[in-house]
């Protein structure tokens, strides 16, 4: 049995080799491991690592702390710019890679949404598969970065929805048609509601669901399974049945999403209601204005 660990090089998650598993761990949990830029750097550059790491055959991405992700980051409010593409995520000065940061672009393009997809793209074009182990909450951009993983592994009480869409924007990788039946992705997309892990398996959103103190042995238990076949037969397999789902038009539909994220975010009547309300009265007033109604009648 061989042991490789990298020399800790990042800020906002773990990286570590270990018995032909890589495992990137998502290690901000005193924010619910929010998705900053940062972290989304260090994920993707994770990746590639283990992707070109002949010791490596799976990967496993997971969290530390109570939530697997609480999504993108909405803690720094909008921002101030004046231009309509400035966006009130989390922004630590460096933009993702390939945001085209220009007059003529800006305002109509969306590079939002454009980096979300090319960057969960990652995961999906990587040559080894990648696995999810989710505990927590995980919503909004927390479940784009899940359901573009190859599979998924979560605790029967995960709290598992993207609430965002109660009020500020379709998603920016609108994977609910890919993921689920036409019924379950209609329902979830139109209400942003929450499921438990153990509904998102009983779904199909995610393969497999364990009670919250077996998710991690079960999880290990897959993985060890998993990690024996070759590298090079995973790589054929995984992409096997991508190639089923780009000729159904999934990249298509995937590459134009920023258009409706855009228009949703941007253009429709009242769309800037959200971001008014977090500028004025903070993260909890915005929260309380979009989910208000869907608390008073009992749904998450």
């Amino acid at each position: 049995m061989t042991t490789t660990e990298t020399t800790p090089t990042y800020e906002e998650i773990l990286y570590a080799v270990a018995d032909r598993v890589a495992t990137v761990t998502l290690n901000v949990p005193d924010k619910r491991n929010r998705l900053s830029y940062l972290m989304r750097r260090e994920i993707i550059h994770a990746l590639r690592s283990a992707e070109a790491d002949d010791d490596v055959a799976v990967v496993l991405i997971r969290a530390a702390g109570p939530s697997f992700s609480a999504g993108y980051d909405l803690s720094t409010g909008p921002k101030t710019s004046g231009r309509q593409n400035a966006s009130y995520y989390q922004d630590d000065g460096v933009r993702p890679e390939r945001w085209v940061d220009a007059a003529e672009f800006d305002g109509w393009t969306d590079q939002w949404a454009r980096s979300c997809v090319r960057d969960w793209y990652t995961i999906w074009d990587l040559l080894k598969p990648v696995v999810a182990m989710v505990h927590g909450h995980c919503v909004a951009g927390g479940t784009e970065l899940m359901s573009m993983c190859d599979i998924a592994f979560v605790a029967d009480d995960a709290r598992i929805g993207y609430p965002p869409m109660r009020a500020m924007t379709s998603p920016d990788v609108p994977f609910f048609p890919w993921k689920m039946t036409m019924a379950h992705a209609k329902y979830l997309q139109l209400t942003g509601n929450s499921v438990t892990g153990a509904e998102a398996a009983r779904m199909g959103w995610v393969v497999k669901s364990f009670p919250a103190d077996e998710l991690e042995a079960q999880t290990q238990r897959e993985l060890r399974a998993i990690s024996s076949i070759a590298p090079g037969l995973l790589a054929a397999n995984k992409h096997s049945v991508n190639q089923a789902y780009e000729i159904q038009g999934m990249k298509t539909h995937f590459d134009q999403s920023w258009s409706w994220h855009s228009f949703s975010g941007n253009f429709r009547p009242g769309a800037r209601g959200f971001r008014e309300r977090l500028d004025e009265g903070g993260l909890q007033a915005a929260l309380d204005w979009r989910d208000g109604a869907f608390r008073a009648e009992g749904f998450v």
